[in-house]
């Protein structure tokens, strides 16, 4: 966006508009005080002013986006295209604020990647050009709802099982793939001629992991991504008693290492820590993030486990997920807790959450939860995904613990089912107003100023308010990415407490090109009085002060 410029007179306006407001929302954001030397605000948990929500829409196999129908369609581009906005109508209308989207699923790109092929999900063809860049239009368009785009990429897996997918065959990918190129840098799991059987780059080798890297993170210096998020794929989930085919790889590449189930989670460690070193060092701003299987270690096991006893990302999949934590090489972790709250000694719920909160508790780390709205309402996975509210139960049981920031809901396509009425009654529940993506310390940020609301005009449709952003990336100031705009009833000044959770959140809007910015508040009674006031968010979504109140009677 262009740097706004006022004049002396509109930045005096906007430092004392800050004064008089007596309120940084930001100071607000965590139940601060209206005097900080005196009580806590009160606020509502149900309506929390910071909260990551999202739904993961995921591209392998045509599971949410884009369908199967639209490779047919008479107009490709158009059906998808359409496709992808009614997830975001469906984001917008649960009050989310981001999308997680798959756009690397299988080794492949949903952009012109020089490094490799067009994915197949886009024209039912691996390799064929789909005549657009899809990633440029998912950001474009996320970001005009203001949501945040985490592109969703799969480091290793290069094949899906035959028949739909290539299966173990190196001559059924597509003709540039570099697998063709380099079929030393792939194996077969499991073996070649059995059921499942898929290709997968060898993560033992160093320049398979050095051309993984470099792929994915050509999305990142060509486009405007928020985020790049990795889910649980990293070496293969076991497949009956077949062992990985990497003894020659060990014996090149040990790296000193004697033991090899420790030297595959530090090829893993090596990818997570160089992809979040790389990814800071040409976006600061784009977080890293991983969504890996909700178990790292039981406690029979390991001390540090937690009360479980199903199977083990630590073990299984060479994933040392809490060591990431530890260690700061992400910038938040979303476990999939796909399991209910009970009686469920393998994997229960209640006893997970408590388990994660206290992995990242004095971290950088943020924790979402992975939420199985795939299970809901269905009978294969017993009676308790039969109770309607047990994704509500879910998320109020979040709540007791302050480490977990947000949900990530898994699927689109199930979100939307909304079997049970399940995702009506956990969005009534706990998403029922706008919240901010809660901010990391860890990311740049410099301060912003209030901003000018300069009209707030009645009209049919209701209320439009406009502004400026004074002084916008000028100097030692930051630019103001989006806007938090904040409604109270009636008009007299709000106290800082009434900033402090979404209550009075109307809308989180992104900003856009020019000087002057402008939002329709439709919900405006038409004979009510209100008081506005306007923040500035950055890209990070650090949120400067609130503007001087804007009257309307």
């Amino acid at each position: 966006m262009k740097a706004t410029r006022l004049g002396a007179a509109g930045l005096a306006v906007a430092l004392l508009g800050a004064l008089v407001a007596g309120t940084p929302a930001a100071a607000a954001e965590n139940d601060t005080t209206t005097d900080p030397t005196s009580t806590t605000c009160v606020t509502d948990p149900a309506t929390p002013k910071r909260q990551f929500r999202a739904m993961w829409i995921a591209s392998v196999t045509n599971i949410d986006w884009p369908t199967k129908a639209s490779q047919t369609a008479p107009d490709q581009v158009a059906k998808q295209k359409a496709e992808y906005l009614g997830w975001l109508d469906l984001a917008q209308k649960l009050n989310h604020n981001a999308v997680v989207v798959q756009v690397r699923p299988t080794a492949d790109a949903f952009w012109p990647s020089p490094y490799e092929p067009w994915s197949e999900y886009l024209t039912g063809v691996r390799g064929q050009d789909p005549g657009w860049d899809p990633l440029a239009f998912l950001v474009e368009e996320s970001h005009k709802r203001n949501l945040e785009f985490h592109a969703w990429m799969n480091p290793y897996r290069v094949s899906m099982p035959a028949p739909s997918g290539a299966g173990a065959d190196i001559a059924k990918l597509a003709p540039n793939h570099p697998a063709r190129q380099h079929p030393d840098w792939v194996f077969a799991y499991p073996p070649a001629g059995v059921a499942g059987s898929r290709l997968y780059y060898n993560p033992g080798i160093p320049e398979v992991r050095e051309f993984v890297e470099t792929a994915m993170l050509d999305a990142v210096q060509r486009y405007d991504v928020d985020a790049v998020h990795f889910d649980d794929y990293f070496y293969p989930y076991p497949s009956g008693t077949y062992q990985y085919p990497d003894d020659a790889t060990f014996a090149q590449y040990n790296r000193g290492f004697t033991n090899k189930a420790d030297w595959r989670r530090d090829n893993i460690n090596l990818l997570v820590q160089e992809m979040n070193a790389k990814i800071k060092a040409v976006k600061p701003w784009v977080k890293f993030g991983v969504s890996p299987f909700g178990i790292w270690r039981n406690k029979s096991v390991d001390p540090n486990g937690s009360d479980t006893t199903g199977s083990q990302s630590y073990d299984i999949i060479s994933a040392d997920t809490r060591k990431w934590v530890k260690e700061e090489w992400i910038d938040y972790i979303v476990p999939q807790l796909y399991w209910y709250i009970g009686q469920y000694p393998a994997a229960d719920y209640a006893r997970l959450v408590p388990w994660w909160a206290e992995q990242v508790r004095g971290t950088n780390v943020q924790l979402y939860i992975g939420q199985a709205d795939y299970k809901s309402g269905e009978p294969a996975y017993g009676s308790f995904w039969m109770n309607p509210n047990e994704l509500s139960n879910h998320l109020t049981l979040n709540r007791s613990y302050p480490e977990v920031l947000g949900n990530v809901h898994f699927s689109a396509v199930q979100v939307k089912a909304n079997r049970l009425g399940a995702t009506d009654i956990y969005a009534a529940e706990h998403y029922s107003r706008p919240a901010l993506v809660p901010a990391m310390s860890q990311l740049p940020s410099q301060p912003l100023l209030a901003p000018v609301v300069t009209a707030a005009d009645r009209q049919d449709d209701g209320v439009r308010l406009s502004w400026r952003q004074p002084a916008n990336g000028e100097g030692p100031l930051g630019t103001a990415t989006s806007y938090a705009i904040y409604r109270f009833d009636g008009t007299g000044l709000a106290d800082r407490c009434g900033f402090a959770d979404a209550a009075h959140l109307v809308a989180s809007v992104r900003g856009t090109d020019g000087d002057l910015q402008s939002w329709v508040d439709t919900t405006a009674a038409a004979d009510a009085h209100y008081t506005y006031y306007v923040s500035a968010v950055d890209r990070s979504w650090n949120e400067g002060p609130v503007s001087p109140p804007r009257f309307v009677r």
